[in-house]
């Protein structure tokens, strides 16, 4: 028997001029919920998470709150306006009995002391105390609105840890793929103002979308209804762009593989000869690179590494580890203290910047493309109409007008994609190119960078993304120490055995490789954290749980007959059991290891 919901919004209607933004949208959330809410930009997403938080009103529409339910709500852009440091903005969440003890171990490990200042915190830092704010309290339900935007991937990481186990429900709004993979169980999509709901992960949810917009494209035909071009090519265009996009992974390993025979082992990049650089075939290369800042130590230390026409490098580290900084060596932006750098020939650079400073909030949509001259742009020597342009990046044509101020912060995104892919250029320069962007968008940006003829040099912290677009992958390992590993994000994991640590971690997981020390003995703390602690005790409840759900799941899979009679319910039941089996293994792993470092601290 179902349990009855938290928090239930039925038939929810609200207009924004003369947009009906919501049509009867409904999301009902029932206690252990993991609801990812998913729909295109300006779908009315934060809208409708704010109507369930109270913070609007609906015009129509009823949302029923059970009594003496508790919730928390992470806006996008958190306002701490009015208090004196991030301790003081996260205590005044909290709630009658709630720990404030939480609260100082979430600031912790989201690396905040709690004395920060709030008028000096970065887009990234804000988001960590408006986070520690609304987890603290432990609410009943939790409605976090892109909660990944601005985190570096150690936060990233954290989180998904932190989400986990948590007694509270999710509602989730995120255009990280590998996010919502882990933490999703069931999706609600925001489409035209209605919702649909699909009781299955985000792993699902693409076929799934895609399946309902093709049986709807058929009953319209069926109905000999007329479906707008715009409209039409906007919805189902992505389905056809992802199957397209199955044929482009062959050549993207193609070209992982061409790098690989390149590297002759990680860091350690083979320099070709110089003559060959005159072909435009040689991008950049590094040579022994280091650079420093005043006395402090080398944010870059001794790297060497070659890119070539064609290559996808991503750049992933802490906040802090200095990306930017080795960015800037490789497109000859700044000079090394030590080291040589060398450009290609005849490079043409487009840079993309993650806070679209370079868009005038004044200008028009259509002006922004064409630079105010006339309605036509030029791509790659054809002339194209700015409307069929603006089509191309999911643009409807009466947006012509709209002034970027209007914009959503994905509609920004999209317009510095169009712009940056009108601008002549052989070099592409992303940095976080995939904030606010929708899941069609990213489909969309993925497919621009699999025509694109140039090189593309990205920073990111979105992993899904890296694995998609990467062909190498160059990552801090600390101590400015940088290593280049062949492949995408899930490839550098697989090959230095960890993803990207938090910059005190990384640094003295550096050190202690250089004395020959055991990483975690070099780090112990005086004692065991909240969060330590809490693992080590519910953890062999969890091992025992996951070897009970493997064994019903090996049980299934001895049938014989499954296999003949379902081979989906088969394929299903095996990836669910690797992922268990996985689940188990790091389990283990982690007890093992808190288990070791209690009794080293207590020895």
């Amino acid at each position: 028997m179902a349990l009855p919901p938290l928090l239930h919004l039925r038939d929810i209607r609200l207009r924004l001029g003369s947009t009906q933004l919501l049509d009867g949208a409904e999301i009902a959330v029932s206690p252990g919920d993991r609801l990812a809410l998913v729909g295109r930009n300006g779908s009315g997403k934060s809208t409708l998470l704010k109507i369930a938080a109270g913070i609007i009103d609906a015009d129509a529409g009823s949302v029923f709150v059970q009594p003496g339910a508790t919730i928390r709500y992470l806006p996008q852009e958190p306002d701490l306006a009015g208090f004196a440091t991030t301790g003081a903005y996260v205590a005044a969440g909290l709630g009658p009995g709630d720990d404030p003890h939480r609260a100082r171990v979430l600031l912790e490990g989201l690396g905040l002391s709690g004395e920060e200042h709030p008028d000096n915190l970065s887009g990234g830092e804000a988001r960590r105390a408006a986070l520690a704010r609304v987890l603290a309290p432990e609410p009943d339900i939790l409605l976090l609105d892109e909660p990944t935007n601005h985190l570096d991937l150690p936060a990233i990481e954290w989180l998904e840890q932190e989400l986990g186990p948590l007694r509270s429900a999710l509602v989730l709004i995120s255009h990280d793929r590998r996010f919502l993979e882990r933490l999703s169980k069931s999706m609600v999509w925001l489409d035209r103002g209605t919702t649909r709901r699909l009781d299955q992960g985000f792993s699902h949810f693409e076929a799934w979308r895609d399946q309902v917009l093709e049986e709807e494209e058929t009953q319209a035909h069926k109905l000999a209804r007329k479906i707008v071009r715009e409209e039409h090519w906007l919805r189902y265009g992505v389905t056809a762009r992802r199957k397209r996009n199955v044929k482009r992974l062959a050549g993207l390993q193609e070209l992982r593989k061409r790098h690989r025979e390149r590297v002759t082992a990680p860091g350690t990049v083979r320099m070709a000869a110089s003559e060959g650089d005159a072909s435009g075939s040689l991008v950049a290369a590094l040579e022994g690179v280091t650079k420093a800042y005043g006395e402090a130590a080398p944010v870059v230390r001794d790297f060497s590494t070659r890119i070539m026409r064609g290559d996808r490098v991503g750049i992933v580290g802490p906040n802090g580890a200095g990306k930017t900084t080795l960015l800037n060596l490789l497109i000859g932006k700044l000079a090394p203290d030590a080291g040589q750098v060398r450009l290609g020939a005849s490079l043409q650079m487009v840079t993309l910047d993650q806070n679209r400073d370079s868009l005038d909030p004044g200008t028009t949509l259509q002006d922004a493309l064409t630079g105010g001259s006339g309605d036509q742009v030029r791509i790659g020597g054809e002339v194209k109409h700015v409307i069929g342009y603006m089509k191309d990046f999911l643009f409807l044509p009466e947006q012509a007008r709209t002034p970027v101020s209007a914009l959503s912060g994905g509609e920004r995104g999209r317009l510095m994609l169009a712009r940056a892919m009108a601008t002549p250029s052989n070099l592409l320069v992303l940095d976080e190119p995939t904030n606010d962007l929708d899941l069609e968008t990213l489909d969309l940006l993925q497919e621009l960078l699999a025509d694109y003829g140039g090189t593309v040099i990205v920073v990111s912290h979105d992993r899904d993304f890296l694995d998609r677009v990467a062909t190498n992958v160059i990552a801090s390992e600390g101590q400015g120490r940088w290593q280049d590993y062949a492949g995408g994000y899930s490839d550098m994991v697989a090959q230095r055995g960890r993803g990207v640590q938090a910059k005190a971690r990384a640094a003295a997981a550096a050190v202690a490789a250089e004395r020959g020390v055991e990483a975690p003995r070099a780090v112990a703390r005086a004692k065991m954290s909240f969060k330590d602690k809490h693992a080590l005790e519910t953890l062999p409840a969890r091992i025992a749980q996951l070897e009970r759900e493997i064994g019903v799941l090996q049980k299934a899979l001895a049938d014989p007959g499954l296999y003949t009679n379902d081979p989906p319910g088969f394929a299903a039941r095996s990836n669910l059991l690797a992922k268990k089996q996985a689940e188990r293994e790091a389990a283990e792993e982690d007890w093992l290891r808190l288990e070791m470092l209690r009794e080293e601290l207590e020895g």
